[in-house]
């Protein structure tokens, strides 16, 4: 199901107890998420980087309009994230990801967190949210709320900055060792994304 609910630090505490109720009553465990996209492709990303003393780094640059997509949910109390590459941002692909989320935690109710991008907006005729989890929405202008925002940081920095890519298939397969590393690395993810104003919350859920 999807509520239009505008959420805030100060509301967050009653969404997750609201989200606690319901997911006893369902027989579910409680995982609360937050999801983002960010685009990839062969635009150069240039960034400061060492060099010896006296020696000016030369930086190649590459401005091909050519993009995919990641598309990820981090659950930042345990450091957890979900990941999938797809082709655009629409409501399709969104689509395809809540599934895939879904079918990845069927024990669980999710209550997922996002910001209001069309496509998470899509009316019922094109979006179907899968009974396990509950959309809310951020308020707009507002990615300091939504810890999933800085998992992009991480990767351009550590596997996009400084590089050309000959074709998107490299992009691809650079983007996919991205994801497995920031997938493996649960500790640092989660010192990354639990903010001080969630704790006392999911500390709380059972």
């Amino acid at each position: 199901m999807k509520v239009p609910v505008k959420y805030s630090r100060f509301l967050f505490p009653l969404i997750v107890r609201w989200a606690e109720i319901e997911s006893e009553l369902q027989g579910l465990r409680l995982s609360v998420r937050f999801e983002d996209e960010a685009r990839f492709g062969r635009i150069t990303n240039p960034a400061s980087c060492w060099a010896p003393k006296k020696i000016r780094p030369t930086v190649p640059l590459q401005a091909i309009r050519e993009y995919v997509y990641a598309y990820a949910a981090v659950a930042p109390q345990t450091g957890e994230i979900d990941s999938l590459i797809l082709p655009d941002m629409y409501a399709t692909t969104l689509q395809i990801f809540l599934d895939e989320l879904s079918n990845r935690h069927p024990d669980e109710f999710i209550l997922l967190f996002m910001d209001s991008a069309p496509c998470h907006r899509a009316g019922n005729d094109r979006l179907v949210i899968p009974k396990n989890i509950h959309l809310v929405f951020q308020p707009p202008y507002s990615p300091e709320v939504n810890p999933a925002e800085c998992l992009w940081g991480e990767l351009r920095e550590k596997f996009f900055s400084n590089r050309v890519f000959k074709d998107m298939d490299a992009v691809i397969q650079q983007l996919v060792t991205g994801l497995q590393w920031i997938e493996s690395e649960t500790k640092s993810i989660q010192s990354l994304t639990f903010f001080s104003w969630m704790k006392e919350s999911l500390n709380s859920i059972n």
